[in-house]
């Protein structure tokens, strides 16, 4: 995590010395505002990430001698195809639609939603990817 947290040190070093740029040229409150939240936010990053680096054992790509075979195994769950995401954004689109349009076409979409929405989440109880 020591790459991560140094990542974000980089960038917050540069909103800190980018924001009174920004301001010096612009005069403009609100971008320079936001610059230095976005500063503030990566400051906060970077020590919550180098806070925990010290705290846990290096990963191999935190070691100098780490190898690539050093972070083999198994990285985990990737599902496999599925069309309930399609389904659950056509009806969202029909019940923005529906405000639209009418009330009844949101009443549609919540219902056909509600299914779409439980077919996504109890895909892998049943069929051929139940786990």
């Amino acid at each position: 995590m020591k790459a991560e947290a140094w990542t974000f040190i980089v960038c917050t070093f540069f909103f800190v010395l980018f924001a009174p740029a920004y301001w010096l040229v612009t005069g403009d409150p609100t971008g320079t505002s936001a610059l230095v939240m976005t500063s503030l936010l990566t400051l906060l990053v970077s020590f919550y990430l180098g806070f925990h680096a010290k705290q846990m054992e290096p990963r191999p790509e935190d070691r100098k001698d780490g190898e690539i075979a050093d972070g083999a195994g198994e990285l985990g769950f990737f599902p496999p195809y599925s069309w309930w995401p399609m389904w659950c954004t056509m009806c969202l689109a029909t019940i923005v639609l529906g405000v639209v349009i009418g009330w009844w076409l949101v009443i549609i979409g919540a219902t056909l939603g509600a299914v779409a929405l439980s077919g996504l989440i109890f895909e892998y109880y049943r069929g051929e990817h139940a786990h």
